[in-house]
């Protein structure tokens, strides 16, 4: 019995080191994947293809619940069509300004980039205001991704996306 004995806790004593560095190498494995340049900056402009407004109050003021539904085309900077982006908003207060929180996807080549987030100052007069929504995922070279995007308001119909992958 005794090298059964011996050879167990030699097993016991290998799993436990084995666990007890595995935080270490996962650390050293997150530190050079970031190292290896995956921090990635992409610019595109949007420009607004399609939008349809679903009112509470058809005819009336805006209220909690109204709905819109867009699709815009996305420009890389050399103003080569790259892709869409669509998404639904729904109003979630009418005081101060207005508030919305909006899904969207952008579809570019190689993938999609999911995204969600408030925006507020809606209903404020002038242009659409910026805006930063995070990004909650993606398919395909954009899977699992994470960061943010920024959004400013250029011209009329026409925004300024710079999408923030870490």
């Amino acid at each position: 019995m005794r090298p059964i004995r011996a050879a167990c806790l030699g097993t016991a004593t290998a799993l436990a080191t084995l666990l007890a560095c595995a935080p270490l190498a996962a650390a050293a494995a997150t530190d050079s994947a970031d190292a290896k340049g995956k921090h990635k900056v992409i610019t595109l402009t949007g420009r607004l293809a399609e939008q349809t407004r679903f009112p509470v109050n058809p005819g009336g003021s805006p209220a909690q619940g109204d709905r819109t539904v867009f699709r815009s085309i996305l420009f890389d900077q050399n103003g080569k069509e790259v892709g869409e982006t669509g998404g639904t908003c729904s109003t979630t207060r009418v005081d101060n300004g207005g508030a919305e929180v909006c899904v969207v996807t952008y579809t570019l080549p190689g993938g999609q980039i999911s995204v969600q987030g408030m925006l507020f100052g809606i209903l404020n007069p002038g242009p659409p205001p910026s805006f930063d929504n995070g990004i909650t995922g993606g398919t395909g070279e954009y899977d699992r991704a994470r960061g943010s995007v920024h959004a400013d308001t250029i011209a009329p119909g026409t925004r300024r996306f710079t999408i923030d992958l870490y």
